[in-house]
Parts: structure tokens; sequence; C-alpha cells
């Protein structure tokens, strides 16, 4: 059975990210290991750039283009929703402004391939010369549509992906040489963190969808549809499940699932909702997430 309505001090920890708390001693103690860096040198064809996160290698990426206060960047996104993260806006916030239509004053497009779904008309885009920054800190293990090939400078965030609380990665693209240093403490950790786990590359992409379609499917029975259709070279960081119709109150619904110890959100903009779907995740695992959504039904549908 499952404990539902737990002890609000009493509750388990289901994070968006594969990263669990007794990872902390076991990437505490793994040896050092740089084979990570031969994965990356035969992946891309840019400057290889570690960061401590995401939102550092965007910070660095739009410093390199010298950009104006009055300046903007147009933001597009795989959804062609207009949630974005504010991750991603107080970054370019720090150097000029930000829009998600394409304007006069455009001169950088930030694309987002969200939940490891690609962008579809980025070739498109490449052929206007405007500058483009690649945000694939949800879409590591993509590889359809070119993704992470085409921008001038890409980003990548792991523990989106890895089991690992720390860790970015920017490509750069250009014939500019970035100068840039990490601490070279947490470098070895990230390098020997990602060593570990980057040779299960298949398994995570396999294990990452066998998770998607079993939720797929028993959502299905409640009368709910997923929100993407698979597309091949796509891999999805979470589980979004549409909405529309159902009258589910998703901020409700978010707190409720918080309330049981497990992360999500509301696709905000939408009439969607997404959870963990990430590689660590077993079968009971998902049956509980079941139940809570269940739970949910019964008590306030």
């Amino acid at each position: 059975m499952f404990v539902l309505n737990p002890d609000p001090y009493l509750l388990p920890s289901y994070r968006i990210s594969p990263f669990q708390t007794k990872d902390l001693s076991k990437n505490h103690f793994l040896p050092y290991n740089s084979r990570i860096d031969s994965y990356f040198e035969n992946r891309f064809e840019g400057q290889i750039i570690y960061t401590e996160n995401g939102r550092e290698a965007i910070h660095i990426a739009l410093e390199q283009l010298e950009l104006k206060k009055d300046d903007v960047v147009t933001i597009l996104t795989t959804t062609g929703n207009f949630y974005i993260s504010g991750c991603v806006t107080k970054e370019i916030e720090k150097f000029c402004q930000w829009s998600r239509e394409i304007l006069p004053e455009t001169k950088v497009f930030f694309i987002n391939h969200e939940f490891g779904y690609a962008f579809e008309d980025i070739e498109k885009l490449k052929n206007t010369g405007i500058p483009i920054i690649e945000d694939c800190a949800s879409s590591f293990f993509t590889k359809g549509n070119n993704i992470g090939t085409i921008g001038d400078y890409i980003i990548y965030s792991f523990p989106k992906m890895f089991p690992i609380q720390i860790g970015g990665l920017l490509i750069n693209n250009t014939t500019s040489n970035i100068q840039h240093s990490i601490d070279k403490s947490k470098l070895n950790y990230i390098k020997s963190v990602l060593s570990k786990y980057i040779d299960k590359e298949d398994k995570i992409v396999a294990k990452r969808w066998k998770n998607y379609h079993y939720l797929r499917t028993e959502f299905s029975k409640l009368g709910i549809k997923e929100r993407f259709e698979k597309i091949e070279g796509n891999v999805p960081s979470v589980f979004m499940f549409k909405t529309t119709g159902s009258k589910l109150n998703l901020p409700h619904l978010k707190e409720h699932f918080y309330n049981h110890g497990i992360q999500c959100s509301v696709f905000y903009g939408e009439e969607a909702f997404f959870l963990p779907v990430h590689q660590r995740l077993r079968k009971e695992d998902l049956d509980y997430f079941i139940s809570v959504f269940k739970l949910f039904l019964t008590k306030y549908v």
C-alpha cells in the first residue's frame, strides 16, 4: 500500500531531477574520471566550457554578444506557449530586453528546446544571420532535428538529466575563444559523476521512455492524454499531460502533489501539467504518482 495524506514531516522526495539524497555519499567517493571529456569532444565541434550551472552558461553566452540596453533577445520555444523560466529571463535582463516576438530590435534568437522536444524551424532562423543561443538544458539526450548543432552557443544543465546537484555546459561554436574557468574541485567532481553515467546513455534514454509510456497508459485510463506525441530522437524530461475540459484546479493539483513529496508544475499558459519521468524511477514510484492523482480526483473533482 501507499501512505496517502502523509505527515508533512515524513514526505518522500521525488524530483524532476534524477538526483537523490543517497547520491551525496555515492558521488563523494567516486574516483576522479575524465572520460566524459572524450564523449564531449566526439559529440561537439565547438569549444567546450564547463560551468557551475546552466544559468552561468547563459550569462557567458550573452556576455559574448556585446548587447546594448535597448537590444532585444527574442525567445522562441518548442510549443510556442508564452511560459518561459525566470532563470532565462533574469539572465537576459542583466544585459538587455527580451520578447516573445521577432522585432526590428532583435539581436539574438534564444531557442528553448522545451522538455526534451526539439524546436523545429531553427534552420530558417540560422539563415537570417542573427546569432542563436540554443537552450538544451532539458534536452541533453535529445538528438533529433539537428538540436544542439545549429546555434552559435549551446546551453546544457546536467542536474536535469544526471544524479548531480551542479554543473552546466556551454558549447561555443563561434570563431572566438572564450576565457572562462571553474573551481578545479567542482570541475573534477562534475567530470567524475558524468563519466560514471555517460556509458549508460542508451539505458537512460530507454528507461525514460519506458517510464513515460507507463504513465501515458495509466493516465489514459483516467481520460487524461499526453501533451506531446513521441517524435524520433526526442527524449522527455517530464511526463506532461493535457487537462483541457477536465475542470481540474491545476494550482490545487500542484499543491496536492507537493504535499505528497512529488515535484511537479503547471505548464502555465496551457491546461497542462507535468510530473517526473527520470531514469531512477521504478514502476512502484510511478504507481505512487498515479495513486496520488486518483486521490485528488476522488477528493476534489
